[in-house]
């Protein structure tokens, strides 16, 4: 069990934030976790692609994980692959659900294109409106971390370091893309925080609510946590298998 400090903080739904509203658009971008079965099952996209956008000098520190984390829980037989590129987004300071989105799909293409998936993880220059929040998932191929608030984010001592801190959330906010926790099902497993809607109340799960705020050193010293826990797993394996009715899906 890791060592949990509640000093001071008050947090508002974590639906505020790290989860963004839907978008009403010509393309079918839906919400976190609307291509949660495209990426759990193999019966459409065989392939995935992560893309990896950011402004120079905010190179992604957690590419590799996320790869590894995505690979251990999704059904991709022809295999995963990291694209990454350096982008000049011109917003460097305050940015909204809509600014990612706009940013995501002018620099990406189509997130279900031929048999690949492509999900899309945005590492700008600025903070979100809500400069509490660390990362946001916007739609469902959709993800912005904020590396500004990330290095503000290091605990006391340099424990948690903003590189673990980065590597977390940006697998957390891939947590949502894959529909964690409750966002597009019902689980049977009572592991959703009922303060914060969509995050577990499991510390050792990355999907734990604090791992996306910037105050997450007051609550976590030490190691973060960076893989799904048990009760995430099942999640997946049941929404994989169609035990789990899951809705709002882009592809089904």
């Amino acid at each position: 069990m890791r060592l949990v400090f509640v000093i001071f903080i008050f947090l508002t739904s974590a639906l505020s934030g790290c989860i963004g509203e839907d978008d009403i658009s010509p393309e079918k971008r839906g919400i976190p976790g609307g291509l949660a079965l495209a990426c759990l099952q193999d019966s459409k996209f065989t392939k995935m692609e992560l893309h990896f956008l950011y402004e120079e000098n905010y190179d992604p520190r957690g590419m590799d994980l996320v790869k590894t984390r995505i690979n251990e829980v999704c059904d991709k037989p022809n295999g995963i692959k990291i694209k990454a590129e350096m982008v000049d987004f011109t917003i460097d300071t305050s940015w909204t659900d809509d600014d990612v989105r706009d940013a995501r799909w002018k620099h990406g293409g189509n997130a279900m294109g031929s048999s690949t998936l492509h999900w899309y993880f945005l590492f700008p220059k600025g903070t979100y409106s809500d400069d509490s929040v660390l990362g946001v998932a916007v739609d469902a191929s959709t993800i912005a971390i904020f590396k500004d608030s990330v290095e503000e984010a290091e605990g006391f001592l340099g424990r948690p370091s903003a590189e673990d801190v980065e590597r977390s959330v940006t697998v957390h906010e891939a947590g949502h893309l894959l529909g964690l926790v409750n966002l597009v099902y019902t689980s049977p497993i009572d592991h959703e925080d009922e303060n914060h809607k969509g995050h577990s109340n499991n510390e050792d799960s990355v999907m734990y609510w604090a791992i996306n705020s910037n105050d997450v050193g007051n609550f976590i010293s030490g190691e973060l946590p960076d893989e799904f826990d048990n009760a995430d797993k099942s999640d997946l394996e049941g929404m994989a298998s169609g035990e789990l009715k899951t809705k709002n899906q882009l592809w089904t």
